[in-house]
């Protein structure tokens, strides 16, 4: 579904993603991993069009998307949950998740309900603020603005950065959920290891700008772990 080859990537003079190889087929689940800098998050914004790259090719779904813009991307079936989840503060969360709904490639201008069913939280709170809401609300309406897409894949960047330990679980469950039951494709950038043993089926470790190991997340060793994620 998802197939890079040969990326590159620069901020101004510094070569920040070397040659990057990565496919993500139909119905996996991959957690990209490593220390801070490596170039995680660049790589995820790579993908979106929110960055631009040097050269290298990025196909999703049969499609040679590196020369399409941001807002091209989006209605391809691609949702986006960026690190520190950027929600519209002052908007409610009824208001947020009509934002995702022009990107429908179905038109359709309804929220779907099943986001309702993942999150019931956010159906409690339709009419709250989204800056009123703890930081693992705004996550869930983060999560649940990105799925209004109904998206083919789902690329989340730490979604459980600075969450309560409960809906740590919660997040996990869902993603599961989400990949086993409507085989939703998932990229998720992850640094808590048992979480990301719990929910990935495979794992691509970087460093430095370079993809230094991937496989099966059962064969992700205490000697990589040593090497490439400890501090």
């Amino acid at each position: 579904m998802l197939e890079i080859r040969a990326l590159n990537q620069f901020y101004g003079e510094s070569h920040t993603l070397w040659d990057i190889d990565l496919t993500l087929p139909r119905g996996g689940c991959l957690c990209l991993m490593g220390r801070n800098g490596v170039g995680k998050t660049t790589l995820l914004r790579s993908i979106m069009g929110l960055q631009p790259i040097a050269s290298g090719t990025i196909r999703f779904d049969g499609q040679d998307v590196h020369a399409r813009s941001a807002e091209a991307r989006a209605p391809l079936g691609i949702g986006y949950v960026p690190q520190g989840r950027e929600i519209f503060p002052l908007l409610t969360v009824e208001e947020n998740l009509r934002i995702g709904l022009p990107a429908r490639r179905d038109r359709k201008r309804d929220i779907p309900e099943r986001i309702f069913e993942l999150f019931p939280v956010l159906k409690q709170m339709l009419r709250r603020r989204g800056g009123d809401l703890s930081g693992g609300q705004q996550q869930q309406l983060a999560i649940g603005r990105a799925l209004v897409l109904e998206p083919s894949l789902l690329i989340l960047d730490e979604p459980t950065e600075g969450i309560q330990p409960n809906i740590v679980q919660e997040i996990g469950d869902i993603i599961r959920r989400l990949n086993a039951e409507q085989n939703l494709t998932i990229l998720l950038v992850e640094q808590k290891l048992p979480f990301a043993r719990r929910v990935a089926k495979e794992f691509c470790l970087m460093d430095r700008g370079r993809v230094v190991a991937t496989g099966d997340i059962g064969q992700l060793s205490e000697g990589l772990i040593d090497q490439y994620l400890k501090v």
